[in-house]
Order: structure tokens, then sequence, then C-alpha cells
């Protein structure tokens, strides 16, 4: 491994029309019985969401600078199976279900290998500079529907 592989920050990527974000469980990330804080998986798919918007090439920081625009999570329905624990190797699939015209709707699963710990679905909506949704960019839509789950 080159020093300059280290220096650049770790990117998920894409399986087919999912997308997979790894991550080690930390000792900042768990309880005082070394259990994963249930808040923490929220943080766990926000990287994990920022990292596959990113992938799919919508650049949202150009946008918010621009604009005022952003993605906000407006509705999550989540589920927690099983604990994870300090140092385990975790992975986050994220999966496009359905696009529309101001949001996009997503499945985000937490996995220690074969064992799902948690499984939430989420709305994110576009917003305008103002906090109310607006219609995405076209090419965004079009950039989201090339990802998403077959109907």
């Amino acid at each position: 491994m080159t020093s300059e592989s280290l220096d650049t920050p770790y990117r998920g990527g894409f399986v087919g029309n999912e997308h997979h974000f790894a991550l080690t469980v930390y000792f900042e990330d768990t309880d005082a019985y070394g259990i994963v804080y249930y808040a923490n998986y929220l943080k766990f798919m926000e990287r994990a969401r920022s990292d596959m918007i990113r992938a799919v090439g919508v650049d949202q920081a150009a946008e918010l600078n621009r604009s005022g625009s952003a993605y906000a999570v407006v509705e999550v329905d989540i589920r927690y199976r099983k604990p994870g624990r300090l140092g385990d190797d975790l992975q986050v699939i994220s999966t496009v279900d359905q696009v529309r015209a101001s949001s996009v709707h997503i499945q985000q699963r937490v996995m220690r290998g074969s064992e799902m710990l948690t499984d939430a679905r989420l709305t994110a909506a576009f917003l305008g500079g103002d906090g109310r949704p607006q219609r995405q960019p076209k090419d965004w839509v079009e950039k989201f529907r090339s990802i998403a789950k077959p109907a």
C-alpha cells in the first residue's frame, strides 16, 4: 500500500445496484456494554448514503453552495434486529427503491457478514434554500433511476 492511498478517505462502491460501505465499530460507537448505541446506526447509514450519492455523480456540496438546496431525511422507518459490538466489521448496503420528482426512497441494511443487524427505509427530500420540497435536478433523477432496484 502506498502512502498516497493511506491519505485518501475510504469510499464504498456499487455491486450491481447495491452500494456497499464498510466500517468498523469503535469504542466511541458503543454504550457501556460494548454494544452499538442505537442512534449510531443512523450515523453509519448517513455516511453510507452520502457516499452512495457522491458515487452516483451527485455533488450535493456544490448544489448547496450554488442554490442553498440539499437533501434532508424527512422520514425513517428502522428496525433493530441484532446488536453490533465493539470491534465488529460491518457493511451498510444501500439501495434506491423509488425516485420521485422531489424525493428518493432508500433502503439501508447494516450487516455483520450475513447477519442483518438493522434494516431501515427512508425518504430523502430535495429541499430548496427556503426549506421547502422542490424538484430534483433532472440529471440527478436519471442518475438515481440508473441505480434503482428494478420494479
